[in-house]
C-alpha cells in the first residue's frame, strides 16, 4: 500500500497557519503571558511560610483542621528542599491553564448538553485531544508560541479541556427531566431554567470534571519543562536529564504535595457552593457530632484570616527593602543598567558550566540575566525566534549542524570559545580485540546488540544513526538505545562496576575518561568528520541590541584545565548550587570576569569627592526630564554616585522634594508654567540655575489644517477638531495655564474641551490623527522631537496668554548644596544646547521603553568629553 504522507501533510499545515496567523499567536502569547507574569508575582511575592499559611487557613475553611495542618506542613517541606519558587511557578502555569481551560470547557459542555448534533461532533474531537500523547503537543506549540511558559499553557489547555466538556454535558444531563419540566410549567425561560435549575443541581459533577482538569493540566505542565515552561517541570527534566535521583524525588514531591491540595481543595470547593452539598456536609458533622478537627470557619471569618496573613505578607514585601547595595554600580562598572539577557541552555556539563559562568559575569556587569533550560531542538526553536538571546553549548560544523542548517538565516555565530573537540565511541579498557568503529563488526552478541546512546535531538546522534553505523555496516546489527547524558554515564558505571563489555557515545572533553578506564575507539574512515568547536550562537539582532556583550562572547575563551576544574566545582556545589559552584571557582581564578567581560575606564570615569553619596532624583515622564535624568545617572555612576530615581507627578514632585523626600529635580520650567509650585514651596527649594533657555508653550495642528495659524483661528471651528484638545498630565503647569487664562482670553472655553491624559497619550492621538490626516488640535511645548518626526504649525498666541517663554531649571531641596557640594556645584554650571538636548531624546526614542539608560550610553559615546564636561574633577 503506497504511503500516506500524513506527517507531510500536518507539517505544511502548522507552517501555513504559523505563517498567515502569527498576529493572533502573538495576541495570545501576550495575553497569556500578562496572566502568567501577573499570578506568578502574586504568587512569588509573600514569605513562603506566609503564602503557606494563607493556603492553610482556605483548607481550614474548606476541610477542616486535619487538612489546614498538613497543608502547612507540606508547603514547609516544599519550602525546605528548596523547590518553593519552582513549586509557585508551575501552581501559576497550571492556575493560569484551568482558568482559560474552565471558560472554554463549560460553555462547550452546555451547549453539548442542548444539543445533540453538538455532542456527536464534539465527542470524536475530544477523544482525539485526550488520548493523542501529551508530548506531541508540545511540537506545535514551539512553533506558534516559542518557547516558555505560553506553550506549556495552551499544551494543558488542550490535553485538559475535554473533561471538563464531558463532566459539564454529563452533570447538566443528569438533572431530573420532572424538575426541567416542572420549572418550564411555571414559566420559566430556557435561559433561567439552566442558570437557576440545571446549573445548581450539575454543580457537584461539573466541579468533579474542574478537578480532573487540574489533575490533567498539573501533569501536562511537569512535561512542558522540556521546552523551557520551568517551575517543577525543569525540575523534574533536569534530574530525568542527569539521572539525579535525590533531585528527581525532591521535584517529584513537590508535585504530589500540589497535586493532593489542589484535588482536595476543588473537591472540598465542589461541597462548599454546592446546595446540595451543603446540606449533605451539614448532615454528616450532626451525625458524628462536632469535634475540633471538624471544625470549619464560616466563609467571612476565613477570608478576614486571608486579608490578613495577605496584609502581613505585603508589608514584609513592601517595608523589608533591601539593605544591600549595587557592586557593579559602586564599582563604576554597572554597564548592563539592569536590562535583561535570555540564556538558553542544554543540561551538558560544559553548557552549564558556561552558562552560569557568564551568568555571574553579566551580573557583575549590572544586567539581569534569565536563565532557562531546554532540550536540543527546543533551544535552537527558542533561539531563532527571538526567545532567547544566546546560547554557549552549540558543536558546530558537525554535531549540530542539522540544526544550523535549518536555522541558520536566525542566528548569528559568535565564534568558538573551546576547541577542537571530538565525537567518539568509547567501550571501557578491558574489553579486548575492539580498538575501532571497524573492530565492532561481527560483535553485536557481546554487546546485547546496542550502543548506548545519549538524548535523541543531539546531533551526535543524527551522526551516528545516518552516517557512522552505515560506513562501518553496523546498522542491522547494533541498535542505538536513546535516552539522555545521565543515563548513558549511569548505564557506563554500571556496566563497569560489573565488568560487562559496553559501548557507549561519549566526547571529548569529558570527565569520564579521567574518572573511569576507557578506550577511544579509533575511526579510520573519519565518518565522525573533524573535531568541533563549542560555539556562542546568538539570535540574529542581538548584537546590534546589546553590542558590549556581543563582543564579550565573540573574544570568550577557556582552556581545557579552566574549562574542567569549573565543571568540577559545580559538580562539588551539587545541583541547584551551580552559581556557587562559579563563584567558588572564580574565586580560586581571580580576573577572570575582568578578562571575559571587560569594562574599559572611559574618560569621566574618575572618581568624584562625595563618591558613594546617593542622591534622589525625581522626574516627570517628560522627554527632557527623561533624558537629562538617565544622563545625570550615568554620569554620577561614573563619578561613583549611587543615585535613586523615581517618577511622580508633577504636584507630588514638588510636595516631596520641599519635604526632602527627592533631593533634585531637572525639569523645572519658571517662571511661567511651573509658578504656582514655585511660589507654594519656595521656602523649601532653591534654584541651581537654568540649563536650557527659551522655551515655549502652544497648541499646534498638523500642517495639512488650512486656515489655522494662531489660537484665535480655533474661534467657531470645534466641529473640525470635535470640540477638544488633546491635553497631557492634569496637574501640570501648561493644562491649569491653559484652562484659565489661555482658553478664555481667545472665548475658546465654552467650545473646547480639553481632554486630559499623559504625554505619551498625547502624542499617541498626534499619530494616529496624523497617520489618517484627520485635524487634531494638541497641547506641546518647545523644545520637543514631535517637530521634526512630524509637520505642525505652532499656532501663534498673539495676546501672550501663554505668558513669557520659560526656561528649564534645576529646582533642589533647600539641604541639597549642603548636602550633596560637589553634586550641586556641577549642577550650577550645567547647560544643553537644543541641538544636544534633541540628539539625546532621539537615543533614548531609539532605544525604546525600558531601555533608556542603554541610549544614553549610546550617546554618551557619541559625545566624548560630555562626561567630564557635566562634571569635572580633578585627575
Amino acid at each position: 500500500m503506497p504511503r500516506l504522507h500524513l506527517g507531510d501533510w500536518i507539517d505544511s499545515a502548522v507552517t501555513y497557519l504559523r505563517d498567515h496567523f502569527a498576529w493572533l499567536f502573538d495576541v495570545i502569547t501576550d495575553v497569556v503571558s500578562g496572566m502568567y507574569d501577573g499570578l506568578d508575582a502574586v504568587l512569588g511575592a509573600p514569605a513562603p511560610l506566609l503564602l503557606a499559611g494563607i493556603l492553610a487557613v482556605i483548607a481550614l475553611w474548606l476541610r477542616g483542621a486535619t487538612a489546614a495542618v498538613l497543608t502547612f506542613a507540606g508547603f514547609a517541606l516544599i519550602d525546605s528542599i528548596q523547590q518553593w519558587d519552582q513549586a509557585m511557578a508551575t501552581l501559576s502555569l497550571v492556575l493560569v491553564a484551568t482558568v482559560i481551560t474552565i471558560v472554554l470547557a463549560v460553555p462547550l459542555g452546555i451547549w453539548a448538553a442542548r444539543n445533540r448534533t453538538v455532542s456527536a461532533v464534539l465527542r470524536p474531537v475530544l477523544d482525539f485531544m485526550q488520548t493523542m500523547p501529551a508530548f506531541v503537543y508540545l511540537i506545535p506549540g514551539i512553533f506558534f508560541f516559542g518557547v516558555g511558559q505560553v506553550p506549556g499553557v495552551i499544551s494543558c489547555i488542550v490535553f485538559a479541556i475535554p473533561p471538563g466538556v464531558r463532566m459539564t454535558e454529563l452533570g447538566i444531563r443528569q438533572v431530573d427531566p420532572e424538575l426541567i419540566e416542572a420549572a418550564e410549567a411555571f414559566g420559566t425561560t430556557s435561559r433561567n431554567t439552566l442558570l437557576r435549575v440545571q446549573l445548581p443541581l450539575a454543580l457537584p459533577t461539573i466541579m468533579a470534571g474542574i478537578n480532573q482538569v487540574i489533575m490533567l493540566g498539573l501533569s501536562m505542565v511537569v512535561t512542558a519543562g522540556m521546552v523551557g515552561g520551568g517551575g517543577l517541570g525543569a525540575s523534574v527534566f533536569t534530574a530525568i536529564s542527569q539521572v539525579n535521583i535525590g533531585l528527581g524525588f525532591e521535584g517529584g514531591i513537590s508535585v504530589v504535595i500540589l497535586a493532593m491540595y489542589l484535588d482536595r481543595m476543588t473537591a472540598s470547593l465542589g461541597t462548599r457552593v454546592s446546595p446540595l452539598g451543603r446540606r449533605a456536609s451539614a448532615a454528616l458533622t450532626s451525625l458524628r457530632g462536632a469535634s475540633m478537627w471538624s471544625y470549619r470557619p464560616q466563609t467571612s471569618v476565613a477570608v478576614v484570616g486571608v486579608v490578613v496573613l495577605a496584609l502581613v505578607a505585603g508589608g514584609m514585601n513592601v517595608f523589608g527593602g533591601s539593605a544591600g547595595t549595587d557592586t557593579a554600580a559602586a564599582e563604576g562598572k554597572n554597564v548592563g543598567g539592569n536590562r535583561p539577557v535570555n540564556i538558553g541552555y542544554i543540561p551538558w556539563d560544559e553548557g552549564i558550566a558556561s552558562t552560569f559562568l557568564w551568568k555571574e559575569a553579566l551580573e557583575q556587569r549590572g544586567y539581569a540575566p534569565k536563565l532557562s533550560q531546554y532540550d536540543v531542538g527546543a533551544l535552537y526553536t527558542g533561539l531563532s525566534a527571538g526567545k532567547l538571546d544566546f546560547q554557549t553549548d552549540a558543536w558546530l560544523p558537525t554535531t549540530h549542524q542539522s540544526y544550523w542548517d535549518k536555522y541558520k538565516d536566525s542566528l548569528d555565530d559568535l565564534g568558538s570559545w573551546y576547541g577542537p573537540t571530538s565525537l567518539e565511541l568509547s567501550v571501557p579498557s578491558y574489553v579486548k580485540g575492539v580498538d575501532s568503529l571497524a573492530d565492532l563488526k561481527g560483535q553485536g552478541g557481546k554487546f546485547k546488540g546496542r550502543i548506548i546512546g545519549i538524548e535523541p535531538g543531539a546531533g551526535m546522534m543524527k551522526a551516528l544513526n545516518d552516517k557512522v553505523l552505515k560506513q562501518y555496516g553496523l546498522e542491522g546489527e547494533y541498535q542505538v538505545t536513546t535516552g539522555s547524558t545521565a543515563s548513558m554515564l549511569a548505564q557506563l558505571d554500571r556496566s563497569l562496576k560489573a565488568e560487562e563489555p559496553v559501548v557507549v557515545t561519549l566526547w571529548s572533553p569529558h570527565w569520564a575518561y579521567s574518572k573511569y578506564g576507557l578506550k577511544k575507539l579509533k575511526d579510520p574512515q573519519g565518518a565522525w568528520g573533524a573535531g568541533d568547536g563549542v560555539h556562542t550562537l546568538a539570535h540574529k539582532g542581538f548584537a546590534a541590541k546589546e553590542p558590549q556583550v556581543a563582543q564579550w562572547l565573540k573574544d570568550f575563551k577557556l582552556t581545557e584545565a579552566q574549562l574542567s576544574s569549573l565543571e568540577a566545582a559545580i559538580q562539588d556545589a551539587g545541583q541547584s548550587h551551580e552559581q556557587d559552584g562559579v563563584r567558588a571557582w572564580l574565586k580560586k581564578n581571580p580576573g577572570v570576569i575582568d578578562k571575559i567581560a571587560p569594562v574599559k575606564k572611559a574618560a569621566g570615569d574618575t572618581p568624584g569627592k562625595d563618591a558613594g553619596a546617593a542622591p534622589h532624583i525625581g522626574y516627570f515622564p517628560w522627554d527632557e526630564d527623561i533624558a537629562t535624568t538617565y544622563l545625570w545617572q550615568a554620569v554620577l555612576q561614573r563619578r561613583g554616585y549611587q543615585p535613586k530615581m523615581a517618577q511622580y507627578d508633577v504636584g507630588s514632585m514638588f510636595t516631596a522634594m520641599a519635604d526632602g523626600q527627592v533631593d533634585v529635580e531637572f525639569d523645572g520650567w519658571l517662571p511661567v508654567a511651573q509658578k504656582q509650585y514655585w511660589d507654594k514651596y519656595q521656602d523649601n527649594l532653591v534654584d541651581l540655575g537654568a540649563w536650557y533657555d527659551k522655551t515655549s508653550l502652544e497648541i499646534a495642528v498638523p500642517s495639512y489644517v488650512k486656515d489655522v495659524r494662531t489660537l484665535a483661528d480655533l474661534k467657531g471651528k470645534a466641529g473640525l477638531f470635535k470640540g477638544r484638545i488633546i491635553g497631557i498630565e492634569p496637574g501640570t503647569g501648561e493644562m491649569n495655564l491653559l484652562r484659565s487664562t489661555v482658553l478664555p482670553a481667545y472665548g475658546l472655553d465654552k467650545e473646547y474641551q480639553v481632554t486630559t491624559g499623559s504625554s505619551p497619550s498625547m502624542l499617541a492621538e498626534l499619530g494616529r490623527a496624523y497617520a489618517k490626516k484627520e485635524p487634531v488640535a494638541v497641547v506641546l511645548w518647545s523644545p520637543h522631537w514631535a517637530y521634526s518626526k512630524y509637520r505642525l504649525t505652532k499656532l501663534a498666541d498673539p495676546q501672550q496668554s501663554f505668558g513669557a517663554n520659560n526656561q528649564i531649571k534645576t529646582l533642589a531641596h533647600k539641604d541639597f548644596p549642603q548636602k550633596f557640594p560637589e553634586f550641586a556645584g556641577w549642577l550650577k554650571n550645567w547647560h544643553m544646547t537644543e541641538a544636544q538636548l534633541g540628539s539625546l531624546e532621539q537615543r533614548i526614542q531609539d532605544a525604546g521603553q525600558g531601555h533608556e539608560a542603554q541610549g544614553v550610553e549610546k550617546w554618551i559615546a557619541a559625545n566624548p568629553g560630555i562626561v567630564d564636561a557635566m562634571a569635572p574633577v580633578a585627575s
